[in-house]
């Protein structure tokens, strides 16, 4: 059993209802892998076997505990259901009462192992898409004297668009913005990007 000494000074340290409840935990979780490995992470005691496992933390009037890929889990007992899982926010005990029995906890925790070892990948949030920039008035009155930049900006993309539009709307003078203005529409006429002085570095 690879027991930490930080995790064993975090459970004295915890309250004295959350004590017994992180013990039992902790037991349950070598139990069902002895080989599980210890730490501690964001100031919480992690659980690991070819990747993070499980977590259990300890507040003022409960403690939680919570698996790395529940979203991959299945609910065979009703674990998640009962007790309020939502993702890595954990179950909720109060007390030991509140746990389910060592043989939910042991089989719950051979699961998320297995997902381990079989080298399971929790699937990515997507990311969400910023909108196009706005042009600032400025910008648009200057494309109706330079067509050339106006279709060049129309053919970038957001991102590019975003790093002309941020550099002229950043300057904190209004000389200073003329000026880069001024540049952009010149750059832009000319067919380049914002940062087009970097792309053959």
């Amino acid at each position: 059993m690879s027991k930490s000494a930080a995790v064993d000074a975090y459970i004295t340290k915890s309250a004295e209802f959350a004590r017994p409840i992180l013990r039992r935990l902790r037991a349950a979780v070598h139990k069902a892998c002895p080989q599980i490995q210890e730490s501690m992470k964001w100031g919480s005691p992690f659980f690991g076997h070819k990747g993070v496992v499980a977590y259990m933390a300890a507040f003022k009037s409960h403690t939680r505990f919570g698996f790395w890929k529940r979203r991959l889990m299945s609910d065979p007992d009703g674990l998640f259901k009962a007790t309020g899982n939502m993702g890595m926010g954990g179950s909720r005990f109060r007390s030991t009462a509140d746990l389910p029995s060592d043989a939910i906890l042991i089989r719950y925790v051979k699961m998320a192992v297995a997902l381990n070892e079989q080298g399971a990948k929790l699937p990515r949030a997507p990311r969400k898409k910023r909108p196009p920039p706005k042009a600032p008035a400025d910008l648009v009155a200057a494309f109706r004297k330079s067509p050339k930049a106006k279709a060049t900006y129309a053919a970038f993309s957001p991102s590019q668009q975003r790093e002309y539009v941020d550099w002229i709307t950043e300057a904190k003078l209004e000389a200073t913005r003329r000026k880069r203005l001024a540049t952009a529409i010149e750059w832009m006429a000319a067919g380049k990007p914002r940062n087009w002085k970097y792309l053959n570095c």
